[in-house]
């Protein structure tokens, strides 16, 4: 996969400059919707091991969810852990992994948050905007806000992810009576869409195919 990069910057910067640089680009995200046919998702995981990342990316085609295509890349970790700047560790990991690729997917997947995110940019919003691509992001826990109103335990039930009273995020029951995900938007994407599209995703388990095959090649002990 090419990548050409739409607004590079240093990955080796302290931590107050990546928060500088967070809130820079964090208008750089569109909130626009899907295109009316996606093909390919990828999904994106990140797996650390002492010092050592190793980034993957499994691609799926819909519908039937079957991978046409995966990367992994192992480098050491950049940089340090700082609760809100995981895009800082991670896509210097990521990146080279893309460039692997064969298949150029039509959205991406973060095991990450999006817009949900104390700067309103986390690692989704950050591949999205440096690679121009429409990315989402789908994590297992709450970084900001709370959920607005009371869940339904049925598969598909919905509620925002308010913070500091802006819907962020989705709170999406994806299996029946099983804890929620959080989506929101990493970029060139709507909330709705972003929700829809990972409900297609996730026939079976609580986590999206897509993240759930790149966290099982995160995790391979050889590559």
């Amino acid at each position: 996969m090419q990548i050409e990069l739409q607004h590079p910057h240093d990955w080796s910067v302290s931590p107050d400059e990546a928060k500088q640089i967070q809130k820079r680009l964090a208008s750089a995200v569109a909130e626009t919707p899907l295109p009316d046919t996606v093909e390919t998702v990828a999904g994106v995981d990140v797996s650390v091991r002492d010092d050592t990342a190793q980034a993957a990316v499994a691609v799926l085609r819909l519908p039937d969810l079957e991978v046409v295509d995966e990367a992994i890349h192992r480098c050491a970790v950049p940089f340090p852990y700082v609760p809100g700047l995981l895009s800082f560790r991670e896509m210097p990991a990521v990146l080279p992994a893309l460039k692997k690729l064969d298949v150029a997917p039509d959205v991406f997947v973060t095991d990450s948050h999006g817009r949900a995110h104390p700067r309103r940019f986390g690692l989704a919003c950050h591949l999205g905007v440096l690679l121009d691509v429409p990315t989402i992001g789908v994590a297992k826990s709450i970084l900001v806000g709370e959920p607005e109103g009371n869940l339904g335990t049925g598969k598909g039930h919905r509620v925002p992810l308010v913070d500091d009273s802006e819907t962020v995020g989705t709170v999406l029951r994806t299996r029946t009576d099983v804890n929620p995900v959080y989506v929101s938007v990493g970029h060139r994407c709507t909330l709705d869409d972003a929700a829809d599209l990972m409900l297609d995703c996730s026939p079976t388990y609580k986590i999206p195919e897509p993240t759930r095959q790149a966290h099982k090649l995160s995790r391979r002990t050889e590559a």
